[in-house]
């Protein structure tokens, strides 16, 4: 016959009762067989091989353990204390305070898709060059704290953050405004700041082996304690108007003897949400082609000189021709550029990086040649 044992609801236990003549009462203790041992161990207590073997049965598939009373008295006052010096430490891990950044307009602004370290997809204010960048920081000591701190500032930073040197960034934007002389914050406090026009003249920019952001950095110094910093990221877009010149490209290309195609788009230059019109025309076709597609690609350049790496990235491919053309035949092109997640072209930015876009027409024969 079994009942229950008056211990904490947080352990699980049974007592057992022997025959009265040997009476002694034990408690089972249920868990992770590693864990079981590792207490018995750190408390000093020894397990035979056979003990281990006759106890290690289960209920709901954990293993158990069997201790006698005065054990488990004991083995009560080190889960407890385990349980305190846990408490403890993850106390002693939590911020000082808490820090909100909030922008002025952040109810009426339009906000921009950022993509994050991780993967994920975030929303975030969207501002141009020129433009007032004002809001307020909300500093809120943790519960029955105090921060004592050596000064409070705001700095908002243009960054470039090459993937192959991670974490270290190259500013070239750096505003700093000073919230607080060195003193103590005893309950919530907020400091309003502003940059006014503030001149960013390069885009957001997310690639494969760079990026291009616009943050704010509020930092409480602290000397030896460590400082505490909080981040609040915003994009930046910035248009131009349309080009008064906008050259149309003709151009003539071929295999001597054997393939001679021209083609022509409308223009050289297009916005984001653009629609890219031609024409190809076979001047001379002596080879059996299968198909032609039409991509478009982005080469994105880093570093300089010797270290210069290129990723050349297909961002889409349109099939104009579906099987053998003939001479004299004309194919048409409309491709809309807005379904696709392009950026402006970027020339040589801060000396680190170009962001280029090319139209690359491929032609397939019969035998898979491109």
């Amino acid at each position: 016959m079994k009942r229950k044992s008056k211990v904490d609801p947080g352990v699980e236990g049974l007592i057992q009762n022997t025959p009265r003549k040997s009476y002694r009462p034990q408690f089972m203790c249920y868990g992770p067989w590693p864990d079981a041992l590792m207490i018995r161990r750190r408390m000093g207590l020894k397990l035979p091989d056979s003990d281990f073997h006759a106890t290690r049965q289960s209920v709901h598939n954990l293993p158990r353990l069997t201790f006698s009373l005065s054990e488990f008295r004991a083995l009560r006052v080190e889960i407890e204390l385990i349980v305190i010096s846990m408490n403890y430490i993850l106390g002693a891990f939590k911020p000082a305070c808490n820090i909100s950044i909030t922008f002025a307009d952040a109810k009426t602004r339009k906000q921009a898709p950022l993509k994050k370290e991780n993967g994920q997809t975030i929303l975030v204010p969207l501002f141009q060059s020129q433009e007032n960048i004002a809001g307020k920081i909300c500093l809120e000591p943790s519960q029955g704290k105090k921060v004592e701190h050596n000064g409070i500032k705001i700095e908002l930073l243009g960054q470039i953050e090459m993937y192959f040197d991670r974490g270290n960034f190259y500013d070239f934007t750096s505003l700093v405004r000073e919230l607080d002389v060195p003193g103590e914050v005893y309950e919530k406090k907020t400091y309003p700041f502003e940059f006014s026009t503030v001149e960013m003249m390069y885009e957001t920019y997310n690639g494969a082996n760079v990026r291009l952001r616009y943050v704010l950095k509020v930092t409480i110094n602290r000397g030896y304690a460590g400082s505490i910093v909080e981040y609040q990221d915003f994009v930046v877009h910035n248009y131009t108007p349309a080009p008064d010149i906008n050259n149309s490209i003709k151009m003539e290309v071929g295999i001597e003897d054997c393939l001679h195609i021209e083609f022509e788009y409308n223009k050289s230059k297009y916005d984001l949400k653009d629609v890219i019109i031609g024409k190809i025309y076979f001047l001379l076709v002596r080879i059996k082609l299968k198909n032609m597609d039409l991509e478009i690609r982005r080469r994105e350049s880093t570093g300089s000189g010797a270290n210069t790496h290129v990723e050349t990235e297909t961002l889409a491919k349109f099939e104009l021709m579906d099987g053998a053309p003939v001479r004299g035949e004309s194919i048409p092109i409309r491709l809309f550029l807005s379904p696709y997640e392009l950026t402006p072209t970027h020339r040589n930015i801060n000396n680190k990086f170009s962001v280029k876009y090319y139209l690359n027409l491929v032609l397939v024969d019969e035998e898979d040649r491109r």
